[in-house]
């Protein structure tokens, strides 16, 4: 069976080898057909006068004229951007040059102060601005931080001390006149009403300060004045009106205190009226005077700040043109 096998393998090869005859390869050769220079006329005169070779020449002139003007053109832009470029530094150069010159002028200026401690410190020369900046600076500070609070702070406290002092003393005077015009009152009142009062006592010993507003008081006071030795105002041996007077006790005087505390209360409100009026009118220009002083030191305060203000400015200024200068000497 393997015999087989090996025979039908060995026939199929002879059997492929005849079904695939097409396969071989063949390849036709191409003749190329050549022409040489030799056999066209190339100097004949034809092609002057042949258009397209015209057009194809005069297009071929054209782009030629184009491109060198163009040419031109980028040469010129060139040399202008290479001149401005030179100009330019030529120019950083001339102002290096001058910052050199002028910085080395500003470090000769220059100081070192040495103390005992041996801490070098750098004395350079200031200039007005400078020290007239600082001076604005330390006076606004001072007037505006110490002077003007001060003057408005201790300025007033003192007018006020004294407002107050005054007002003390003229509510004082205006008590004492309105306590004068209560006694006065209660005096005449009695006097009027009371005709007793001048056969025993008289109303300025028996009616003070103490007790004419007082029913109490008023009331001791004329029992101790109508019977001093104290036997008793009941008894029968007693004037009637001053018994009749004594047995209606307190209440017999009520109407006589009333007209002292009225009187006192109208004269104490005129007096205070008066003095206080006084008092306003002395104290007032004080306070216009302190209020004008604030506002003169205010206005002198604001210009110096004005000034402080325009000289920080323009010191700005020139240190950026330094800081300026300075970058362009590192780059």
């Amino acid at each position: 069976m393997k015999v087989h096998y090996i025979n039908i393998l060995l026939f199929s090869l002879p059997l492929n080898i005849l079904v695939n005859i097409h396969r071989n390869p063949f390849s036709t050769h191409y003749t190329q057909t050549n022409r040489s220079l030799c056999e066209c006329e190339l100097y004949m005169p034809n092609y002057d006068n042949d258009p397209q070779m015209k057009e194809v020449i005069d297009n071929f002139n054209k782009q030629t004229q184009q491109r060198f003007e163009e040419y031109d053109n980028r040469m010129i832009e060139k040399r202008r951007r290479c001149k401005e470029q030179y100009d330019k530094e030529i120019e950083k150069i001339i102002l290096k040059d001058k910052l050199e010159k002028q910085m080395a002028q500003q470090f000769a200026t220059l100081d070192t102060d040495i103390q005992n401690d041996a801490i070098p410190t750098c004395v350079c020369e200031k200039s007005i601005a400078d020290k007239v900046e600082k001076a604005c600076l330390r006076c606004g500070g001072a007037l505006g931080g110490g002077v003007a609070p001060g003057v408005w702070l201790f300025g007033t406290f003192a007018v006020n001390k004294m407002t107050s002092a005054l007002t003390a003393a003229a509510k004082e005077y205006a008590t004492q006149e309105g306590i004068k015009a209560g006694v006065q009152a209660v005096i005449e009142k009695m006097d009027n009403f009371l005709p007793v009062m001048r056969l025993h006592v008289q109303g300025a010993d028996l009616i003070n300060e103490s007790n004419y507003n007082i029913a109490r008081g008023i009331f001791d006071a004329f029992k101790i004045a109508v019977d001093p030795s104290g036997k008793g105002y009941a008894a029968k041996t007693l004037d009637p009106q001053v018994y009749s007077v004594l047995s209606k006790g307190e209440t017999a005087f009520s109407n006589y205190v009333t007209a002292g505390d009225n009187a006192y209360n109208t004269k104490f409100a005129a007096v205070k009226v008066h003095e206080l009026g006084k008092v306003a009118t002395q104290t007032t220009p004080l306070y216009s005077a302190i209020t004008y002083s604030v506002i003169a030191i205010i206005i002198i305060v604001l210009i110096l700040v004005i000034i402080y203000l325009i000289l920080r400015h323009r010191r700005k200024k020139k240190m950026k043109k330094k800081l300026q200068y300075i970058k362009l000497l590192e780059e």
